[in-house]
């Protein structure tokens, strides 16, 4: 057959192996009309199911923190809170009432009617969301309908590739590991939980591949290439002898990264570079710390709002931050404060979505217009930074006066805490994000009042070229080493370094090799990569020396075209490397 199918790389690595195939459950589930004598006993059914499931939950997030870590548990934690959503629970309650129907239907309609919204919103984290409501969403109806959960699927004697519609977290952590090559499935995406704990348990994985369970079978042989994102179907005999060759390079590429990992991120001439690691989710910190990075140069906080229809409190965000800031000491983490907006919207009813959002009201214009909010997640960043490794960053700063307010209501925040006699770090450092070209032109100023620069690459490029990355028509336009974007770059660079700070990259140019070879020689001081990039752009810096980076990037800047700055680049790094070159760059 050897047909090959692309999905989306969840988990790095290769994976042969047979097929053992978990199929779609489904809940069919038919409507009865109730008495209105029969809809207070249907609505204690209902919360008798609820609390049941909570319980399931609970028991097995304790399960789950004993196999693995606290931070996997807290996977579970958005599903205790798709249980304790009232709004749900009234809908569901409120048809029950209103059609007079049986609670099975009116549960599972309402349960629907939410997967469906979230499914198909633009943004892929709250994607995933509908994942979570939906894994609730059989356990509850499991309760009401007494099923018994198919638990038989997952008991894997041999050996094999593991090929399912959908793999709840619970299924994910529950799977005998030491008999799983790989697994697929045919929904979901890199943010959602599974993906995450595939990664945590170092499993290859490949996801969002539609109607793959139903192109397979038990008897078929399937290779899964977590790291590009394939699955092949009953591969040839020359494609299978390809692919464990290149289980072998894997094999012995991670024998190479073990021991670089312990070393520092320091060209061959000494210059040494802060490598950190960008993160989402607390979840990911096991792999920020087995990949070695050096802190985390970006936490995106926003994600602690998306998927919910309330906001989270002051002691939710102190949690998580705190937990974040533990695990990753003595190294530092960089807080981004709420950056909504973009592709990144609040379920919240009071709050709209923005008819331009890339350039309208989010990041730091929507917090001071919500100083509510914002002073909220202000506050628990403070109390946080009791560990001493806190850095505070505020996003999307245009000039000096939005840093100014933002530094002042900052300070309103701290003197709220003293009078209530709480700890917190009185000299937290204070970044600016540079994404915004106005804010790179005028770094020279911004820097007179910041402790550090951080240049997020992904938005400061697409402002720079009016190139809407995610618009097709026009992505081939987004070009990292397009000479204007170089040319803002040194110029922040060196504008921090004249006012004694220090400025980093958290954006996805730090990530690719070439690119981190130019910033290496416009002295940057930090890169900061998705965890899964750090040993890989550890190799390429412990390969140059700073002195070559600076000749390259000398040349570079004197280029008119980005291909122009890219085949030089490329020249320039394969006269240095030689052999190593296709290894390091293609890695």
């Amino acid at each position: 057959m050897n047909r090959k199918i692309k999905g989306i790389a969840a988990s790095s690595g290769i994976g042969i192996g047979k097929v053992h195939l978990i199929g779609k459950e489904e809940f069919p589930i038919a409507l009865r009309k109730i008495s209105l004598e029969d809809i207070p006993p249907e609505i204690l059914r209902l919360e008798e199911a609820l609390i049941k499931t909570r319980r399931e939950l609970i028991e097995f997030q304790k399960e789950i923190e004993s196999n693995l870590d606290q931070d996997h548990a807290q996977i579970f934690d958005a599903h205790l809170l798709v249980l304790e959503d009232r709004i749900l629970i009234e809908d569901v309650i409120t048809r029950i009432k209103k059609d007079k129907v049986n609670v099975e239907y009116a549960f599972q309609q309402v349960a629907k009617k939410y997967i469906d919204t979230l499914a198909r919103l633009n943004d892929e984290y709250l994607k995933e969301r509908a994942i979570d409501v939906q894994d609730v969403a059989k356990r509850v109806l499991r309760k009401l309908l007494k099923k018994e959960e198919g638990k038989p699927s997952l008991d894997i004697k041999d050996k094999a590739i593991v090929v399912a519609h959908d793999l709840s977290p619970a299924d994910t952590a529950s799977l005998p590991k030491k008999n799983i090559l790989g697994f697929v499935t045919d929904i979901g995406g890199r943010t959602s939980h599974t993906a995450i704990l595939a990664r945590a348990l170092g499993i290859p994985a490949v996801v969002g591949l539609a109607r793959l369970t139903l192109l397979v079978s038990p008897q078929d042989t399937v290779i899964v290439d977590g790291t590009e994102g394939w699955v092949i179907i009953n591969p040839s005999k020359q494609v299978l002898n390809e692919y464990k060759e290149k289980q072998k390079e894997e094999t012995r590429a991670k024998k190479v990264f073990y021991f670089l990992k312990k070393l520092p991120a320091q060209t061959a001439d000494k210059k040494r570079i802060i490598l950190a690691a960008n993160i989402e989710l607390p979840e990911e910190i096991p792999l920020v710390l087995d990949q070695g990075a050096e802190g985390i140069g970006l936490y995106r906080t926003e994600y602690m709002y998306l998927g919910r229809r309330d906001l989270p409190t002051e002691d939710e965000q102190y949690t998580a931050l705190v937990n974040v800031a533990k695990k990753m000491q003595p190294n530092s983490v960089i807080v981004r404060t709420l950056d909504l907006g973009g592709d990144k919207f609040l379920s919240h009813p009071e709050i709209p979505t923005d008819m331009s959002p890339f350039l309208g009201w989010r990041a730091i214009r929507f917090c001071l217009a919500r100083p509510d909010i914002f002073k909220v997640q202000l506050r628990a960043i403070l109390r946080a930074s009791k560990e001493k490794n806190i850095k505070l960053m505020f996003p999307m700063i245009s000039g000096i006066e939005e840093l100014r307010q933002a530094k002042e209501m900052l300070i309103e925040v701290k003197e709220d805490l003293r009078k209530e006699k709480k700890v917190f770090d009185e000299n937290i450092p204070v970044g600016v994000m540079i994404e915004v070209p106005s804010a790179a032109l005028t770094s020279d100023v911004l820097a007179k009042e910041s402790d550090f620069f951080s240049i997020g690459t992904n938005d400061l490029i697409q402002y720079s070229l009016a190139v809407d990355r995610g618009n097709e028509k026009v992505a081939y336009l987004y070009e990292p080493t397009h000479p204007g974007v170089l040319r803002l770059i040194k110029m922040v660079i060196d504008n921090a370094h004249k006012e004694d700070i220090e400025v980093g990259m958290c954006g996805e140019m730090a990530s690719e090799p070439l690119c981190a070879f130019l910033l290496l020689g416009m002295g940057i001081d930090e890169l900061s990569v998705p965890p899964s990039s750090v040993l890989e752009v550890k190799r390429l810096i412990r390969s140059v020396k700073f002195e070559d980076a600076k000749t390259a990037i000398d040349e570079a800047l004197g280029f008119t075209t980005h291909k122009e700055v890219e085949k030089g680049a490329t020249r320039f790094l394969k006269n240095i490397l030689g052999s190593k070159f296709n290894k390091i760059i293609k890695s």
